[in-house]
């Protein structure tokens, strides 16, 4: 592994880029977080355009509806109270530039415990330990160690938009990392403001769980730091931590709900034991399937192999992977007003696999018969979108 010699790189006892699929090359950077495109968007003239001002103000608010269906007054509404909780968390810091969960860590104000619980069996309360998150709400979760090639070299500062220190406050060993599953049927609209209510319901949860179980861990006497899309790229570490694997739509796709999955992170020195990444055929099945590509409007998602490519400054640097052109994406959010997925909701994973289908599916993509299940997609053509019309008659039916 050849990384940045100016950093002192901590990475895991358990596994290796090659168990991961990491291909990480000898120009490799730390991203920073200025460049993602929800921070350019504040200071960069590029990307920046009436448009952009207005996708975000949509968000704070009452929107005008459209008459499009999935953009009337309902739907517009749904969203916003959907996200009501996670906005209202991460703009208690704002007098500080600190928006939490986002382009910060999350503040928790529960001291930590001067006893530490005695940990005995450290693989028992691991087991012990993720049935409580569970109970808090999340629908998977895995642990990892600390690997500082996925934090941000700085993270922003929010009052001016400039960079500043992302080192953090406290000495950690291990990441937690929880999935919050989306709802299907409202992913099944996108692109709609009706289906950016999937988004803000988890992430809106998310807040709340990563407070209770870093509140949690700070009782029991050890050190905890919550997260969501701030201090540290989740998409490695997800992968890192076994809760899935890698696709061309730039998600994690995981076995249990496909892409439809956001996630949280939890930095602690609690004794835990570590996850092995997962190896269920989803990255080779993505090698050889593009709708995700196909079916993107701005065309920002990539038909080719994984590659070491620069599309522009959002792009982390030495990194061999699918990369999408974010400008592009997010130029087509502002164009609707609203975040698009329909990467998610056509990709081959977006089904249930508690059906006998989505459990056939599954174990034909992990299998020497793999090539059947490319088969079946194939025919089976781009999935339609449901009419977000469909998703309000639904409820009084």
């Amino acid at each position: 592994m050849v990384v940045n010699n100016k950093l002192k790189i901590k990475h895991s006892d358990t596994h290796s880029d090659k168990d991961t699929g990491f291909e990480i090359s000898s120009d490799f950077e730390r991203f920073n977080q200025i460049n993602d495109m929800f921070s350019r968007a504040f200071w960069d003239d590029t990307v920046r355009t009436k448009l952009s001002d207005a996708f975000f103000d949509s968000h704070r608010v009452q929107p005008k509806g459209k008459k499009a269906p999935g953009f009337r007054q309902k739907d517009f509404a749904l969203r916003n109270a959907a996200w009501a909780i996670s906005d209202t968390f991460s703009n208690r810091g704002a007098e500080k530039g600190t928006r939490e969960g986002f382009q910060s860590w999350m503040e928790c104000d529960a001291e930590i415990a001067a006893e530490k619980l005695h940990i005995e069996n450290v693989q028992e309360y691991t087991i012990e330990f993720k049935q409580i998150a569970k109970l808090f709400g999340a629908d998977l979760i895995g642990i990892t160690t600390i690997d500082n090639r996925w934090h941000y070299s700085k993270r922003v500062d929010t009052r001016e938009f400039i960079p500043v220190s992302n080192e953090l406050p406290g000495n950690y060993s291990h990441v937690i990392v929880m999935g919050h599953a989306m709802d299907k049927d409202l992913v099944d609209t996108y692109p709609s403001a009706l289906a950016s209510s999937a988004a803000g319901f988890e992430y809106s949860r998310e807040a709340a769980i990563v407070t209770q179980l870093t509140t949690y861990i700070r009782s029991l006497g050890y050190e905890a730091l919550g997260s969501m899309n701030d201090t540290a790229l989740v998409i490695p570490y997800a992968i890192q931590a076994g809760l899935g694997e890698y696709g061309r739509n730039q998600m994690v796709i995981t076995p249990e709900f496909g892409p439809r999955v956001r996630f949280s992170k939890i930095f602690t020195n609690m004794p835990l034991t570590h996850d092995k990444p997962i190896h269920r055929g989803i990255t080779k099945y993505c090698t050889q399937c593009d709708k995700c590509a196909v079916a993107c409007p701005p065309k920002a998602l990539p038909l080719g192999p994984p590659s070491t490519e620069r599309l522009n400054q959002s792009t982390i640097k030495g990194v061999k992977k699918w990369s999408a052109d974010c400008e592009k994406c997010f130029g087509y959010w502002t164009k609707i007003k609203t975040d698009c997925a329909i990467c998610m909701r056509v990709c081959p994973f977006n089904r249930d696999f508690e059906t006998l289908g989505g459990k056939l599916f599954m174990r034909l993509v992990d299998s020497p018969l793999q090539f059947v299940a490319l088969w079946w997609e194939k025919k089976s053509g781009i999935a339609k979108r449901v009419k977000p019309d469909t998703w309000w008659q639904s409820l009084i039916k």
